[in-house]
C-alpha cells in the first residue's frame, strides 16, 4: 500500500509541475509594425492570432508607424486584418508616427542617386502619401465594417502597457522604430520596465537590402533606430543575415495554400498575395523556383522557442545616421563600446521546425469573420 501511495504522490507531483507550467501566463506582446495584409507583418498578426486563441500568447496591441506604406494604408490594412481573424475586441489597433524621426523624401531620392546599391526598396517612399479615404487601396476582401481606431497613439499605448505590466512585455519590432523612440522621449521612466524587444532589422555581415550598407527597416528610421538600440534593455535582433537564409518555397507555399484550409480566407489572401509575386506575374503560381523571405515571423517563433535560434553571437550595436552611403547601416562590435548595449543577434534558424510553426499558424483554424463576397478575381 505505502509503494501505492509513494507512486500516487510522483505522479500528483509530476503532474502537478506540468499543471504549473501549463498555467504560467503567456507572454504578453506588443505588435510594433509598419503592416500590411499578408506581407510578413499580417502573417505575424494571422500567426499571433492563432497563437492566442490557444492561449501561448497574449496581444495586447498592435502599433502601426509608417514604413512598408504610409500608416493611413497601413491602418485601413489593420483595421481589416484584426476583424478578419475575429480580435478586434480584445486586440486595438494604435496609430503611430507617420513620418521618421530622421530622413526626409529629398534626402532619400539624394541617397538613390548617388549610392545606388541593394535592392532600391523604398517603402511609404516610393509612393505618393494618401491625403483621404479615396486615395487608399482597400483590402482584397473590402475595409473594415465595425471595427474603428483606438483614441490612444502608438506611442502612449506603448508606454501605458509597460507601466501597467512592468517587466513582462516584449515589444516585437517589425517596422521602422519610431514608435518606441518616441514613447521613450515622452516617458523616459518606463525604460527599466521594458522586458524585452525582439527586432526584425539590420545587416551585419551580408548586404543591405535598401542600400548597399542598409537594411530597409532601421535605414527608414536610422535615427530611431539608434536611439532604441541604445536603451539599457534586452535586445534580441534578426538581420538580414538569418533573414536571408529563412525561405518560403514551392513547397511550403503548397502546404499553406493547397493544405487542409485551403477554403479559409488567409490562405485565399496568401494565394492571392503570394501566388503571382509584386509584379502580379513573376510568384509560386508562375514560376515553381520563385521564393521569397520569412522576415518578421521568425521573432514570434524565438519569443515562445528560443531553441529556433541554431546559432546566436552577442555584439554592441551602432547604428550610423549619418547622410549618404552608409546612413542607417548597422555595425555590431564583437566587444564592449561606451554608450553601445549588447545584443543577442541570431545568425542561424531551425528552418525546417520553423515552417511547421509558421504552415501550422497560417492554416489551423482560427475564429474569421465571414466573408461571403470575397472572390480573388482572375486568379
Amino acid at each position: 500500500m505505502r509503494r501505492l501511495l509513494i507512486v500516487a504522490a510522483s505522479v500528483v507531483a509530476l503532474c502537478g509541475g506540468q499543471h504549473s507550467m501549463a498555467a504560467s501566463p503567456p507572454p504578453k506582446i506588443i505588435i510594433d509594425s509598419d503592416f500590411g495584409t499578408l506581407n510578413d507583418d499580417g502573417q505575424l498578426l494571422a500567426i499571433a492570432a492563432q497563437l492566442q486563441a490557444r492561449g501561448r500568447v497574449e496581444i495586447l496591441g498592435l502599433t502601426l508607424v509608417s514604413g512598408n506604406k504610409w500608416l493611413r494604408q497601413e491602418t485601413a490594412e489593420a483595421l481589416k486584418s484584426v476583424e478578419r481573424l475575429g480580435i478586434a475586441q480584445q486586440v486595438g489597433v494604435y496609430a503611430g508616427a507617420n513620418y521618421p524621426l530622421s530622413h526626409d523624401l529629398a534626402t532619400v531620392r539624394a541617397e538613390q542617386q548617388m549610392h545606388p546599391g541593394g535592392d532600391g526598396y523604398l517603402g511609404a517612399w516610393s509612393r505618393p502619401e494618401p491625403r483621404s479615404d479615396a486615395d487608399l487601396v482597400a483590402p482584397p476582401d473590402g475595409y473594415a465594417s465595425h471595427t474603428e481606431l483606438r483614441e490612444q497613439s502608438a506611442a502612449e499605448f506603448i508606454a501605458d502597457s509597460i507601466r501597467r505590466h512592468p517587466g513582462e512585455v516584449t515589444i516585437l519590432a517589425i517596422g521602422p522604430l519610431t514608435n518606441i523612440a518616441l514613447a521613450v522621449r515622452r516617458h523616459p521612466e518606463i525604460v527599466p520596465m521594458i522586458g524585452q524587444i525582439i527586432y526584425m532589422g539590420g545587416a551585419f555581415d551580408v548586404a543591405g537590402n535598401t542600400t548597399a550598407a542598409a537594411e530597409f527597416n532601421w535605414w527608414f528610421d536610422p535615427q530611431a533606430a539608434r536611439e532604441v538600440l541604445g536603451l539599457p534593455v534586452r535586445h534580441v535582433i534578426f538581420p538580414l543575415d538569418v533573414t536571408d537564409t529563412v525561405k518560403i518555397d514551392k513547397q511550403v507555399y503548397d502546404r499553406v495554400v493547397y493544405g487542409a484550409a485551403r477554403d479559409g480566407i488567409i490562405a485565399r489572401l496568401f494565394k492571392q498575395l503570394n501566388g503571382y509575386g509584386y509584379d502580379g506575374r513573376n510568384g509560386f503560381e508562375t514560376n515553381p523556383a520563385y521564393s521569397t523571405d520569412v522576415w518578421d515571423t521568425l521573432t514570434l517563433a524565438y519569443l515562445l522557442d528560443q531553441g529556433y535560434a541554431r546559432r546566436t553571437v552577442q555584439r554592441w550595436v551602432e547604428i550610423d545616421t549619418r547622410v549618404g552611403a552608409t546612413n542607417g547601416r548597422s555595425i555590431g562590435h564583437a566587444t564592449a563600446q561606451p554608450g553601445l548595449q549588447p545584443a543577442t543577434i541570431v545568425e542561424r534558424f531551425d528552418n525546417r521546425r520553423f515552417f511547421d510553426f509558421y504552415v501550422d499558424g497560417l492554416t489551423a483554424a482560427v475564429p474569421v469573420a465571414p466573408s461571403p463576397a470575397y472572390t480573388v478575381e482572375g486568379k
